[in-house]
């Protein structure tokens, strides 16, 4: 029988230039990680101060499994169960009350914002003010603060700061940043600093993390030419913020952050496009997929890989974790590789 039905026509091209490295870093993993130990040790509910990481699909995900999250230690009950401080870090009255209230805590800051804190305090014992370069109100920003004596730091968000500012001792000063911030905007501020205090103090190794900066050069590497980036985050993830920022000023036509594909700015999104998508480094890759099948539904896609990195790094769990077993379905919820439900279907 002849088929009269008419003929779907093809789908208009659409060219998606993909970065990697993109999405979880080894520090996200590990804050993962321990909570999902945490709840295969010890049962829920697993209590969790602050998101772990700045994604809400984490979060909720998490939450299916028995994490319950909480603004602060006065929110959890003291029942025996652990709490897990988030991959942000947290100031020092946050562990010392925990352990005034006996209860069992599990710090899941990550390494790099560690070696930052340390940083910060190596300025002090060596009598520096600490200047502190970052966001005013972010987690990170408050735990790094947290750390020092009062009066003993102060916070630099912009090149205008650098300007007003008055040290009592300009020979003493030294500077740490947050480390999630663009390499960029990080560079003018510390050579306006380094110019108006040029006996200011270097932490000894650079504190913008590897994984900020592999991110935001991959998009530098993809914006130009392209009509319009997307950067797979949240709008209170400061590593996914910034790279929206990169990828304009390296040369894309457009910025949007989109946390699901139902953000997808399809109106400007035309066929025969060029567009370019990274994540923050707590977006996990399942979202990506969503949104690249999001894609593929009204286009036929053709990816262009653009990688500029290769991420090798592994932070280990604390010890009282390493003996947990996970399954291949736990680490694929904690690689952000499938959706809870599927991750952890039956088990």
């Amino acid at each position: 029988m002849l088929n009269t039905s008419p003929t779907k026509p093809d789908k208009p091209v659409l060219t998606i230039r993909l970065c990697e490295p993109r999405g979880f870093c080894a520090g996200v993993d590990r804050a993962i990680q321990i909570v999902v130990l945490a709840l295969k040790k010890y049962g829920a509910p697993v209590y969790v101060r602050h998101e772990i990481v700045h994604n809400r699909y984490v979060v909720e995900g998490l939450e299916t499994l028995g994490a319950v999250f909480v603004k602060e230690l006065a929110d959890v009950p003291a029942d025996g169960q652990p709490v897990v401080f988030s991959a942000h870090g947290v100031p020092k009255s946050v562990p010392a009350e925990a352990a005034e209230r006996e209860l069992l805590y599990l710090d899941a800051t990550c390494p790099l914002v560690s070696k930052v804190h340390k940083q910060a305090q190596l300025h002090v014992k060596r009598g520096r003010h600490v200047l502190l370069i970052g966001h005013r109100g972010h987690p990170e920003v408050v735990g790094t603060m947290g750390q020092l004596p009062a009066g003993t730091a102060t916070l630099i968000e912009t090149e205008d700061d650098v300007a007003g500012l008055m040290p009592e001792d300009p020979a003493m000063l030294g500077f740490v940043t947050q480390t999630t911030l663009s390499v960029d905007d990080t560079a003018g501020i510390v050579a306006a600093l380094a110019a108006r205090f040029p006996d200011m103090a270097a932490p000894s190794s650079e504190s913008i993390c590897y994984a900020t900066t592999n991110r935001q050069e991959a998009v530098k590497a993809a914006a130009p030419g392209a009509e319009v980036f997307l950067i797979v985050g949240a709008p209170n993830s400061s590593n996914s913020m910034r790279l929206v920022e990169v990828a304009t000023r390296a040369g894309a036509l457009a910025g949007h952050l989109v946390q699901r594909a139902t953000d997808i700015p399809w109106a400007i999104i035309g066929a025969g496009s060029t567009i370019a998508m990274s994540a923050g480094a707590s977006a996990p890759e399942v979202v990506i997929d969503e949104i690249l099948d999001a894609f593929r539904a009204r286009f036929d896609v053709r990816i262009e890989l653009v990688r500029t990195a290769e991420e090798n790094e592994n932070f280990p769990v604390m010890r009282s974790l390493r003996d947990t077993p996970l399954t291949n379905a736990d680490m694929a919820f904690v690689n952000g590789d499938n959706r809870p439900v599927v991750a952890f279907g039956g088990n």
